[in-house]
């Protein structure tokens, strides 16, 4: 039996699985104010801050480990080996995998983020690898990030982009295979309400 380890307030909705047996049998760690919405199944030797919150039919797998207040949407699917730092709200139906999360990143619907090189081979844990996402970096719906790819700090990938290299900081990279086309600084905010957009974070 799996331990579970919970803070205060923890809401739990129906059909939500805690401490799946899988392959490890390490507890199962919630901070306070815990929300774990409908049919959530979260595997052992998982590790969540305060303020965690899960939408419907999230899977979770081992040795994950989130910080805190931290959204996993809808049916989004948390392969195992994934470090998830503070403020990342992740959206609908994405998928991650030995994925490291810096604090503040937010990522749109259905993204993928990959860790195999190639179909599997006798030696493909030689050379597998997750990507690695950078402070405040956001990804927009249906981006495609290819293993061992760095995001960096404060880049915006566009809806819809296959990046397939690393990300500089600071940029905004659109297309397949994603490429530059200008600085964060460079965006308008269409409306007008802001000088540019992302002004009111303070880039510590």
């Amino acid at each position: 039996m799996v331990k579970v380890n919970s803070g205060a307030h923890l809401i739990k909705e129906e059909n939500v699985i805690l401490g799946k047996a899988g392959r490890t049998d390490g507890p199962v760690t919630l901070g306070d104010n815990a929300t774990l919405r409908i049919g959530t199944v979260i595997y052992a030797d998982v590790q969540a801050g305060n303020n965690f919150q899960t939408g419907v039919y999230a899977t979770i797998r081992e040795h994950n480990q989130i910080g805190d207040n931290c959204a996993i949407g809808a049916y989004t699917y948390l392969g195992p080996e994934n470090k998830i730092g503070n403020n990342v709200k992740i959206h609908t139906n994405c998928f991650l995998e030995m994925a490291t999360i810096e604090d503040e990143v937010a990522f749109g619907p259905h993204v993928v983020t990959t860790d195999d090189l190639h179909p599997r081979c006798p030696r493909f844990e030689e050379c597998v690898g997750g990507v690695k996402i950078k402070k405040g970096a956001k990804i927009g719906a249906n981006v495609t990030i290819l293993p061992g790819v760095t995001i960096g700090q404060r880049s915006l990938v566009s809806a819809g982009s296959v990046v397939t290299k690393n990300v500089p900081p600071g940029v905004v990279v659109v297309g397949n295979p994603a490429k530059v086309v200008m600085k964060i600084e460079e965006l308008k905010c269409p409306p007008g309400y802001f000088k540019r957009p992302y002004e009111w974070e303070v880039d510590k």
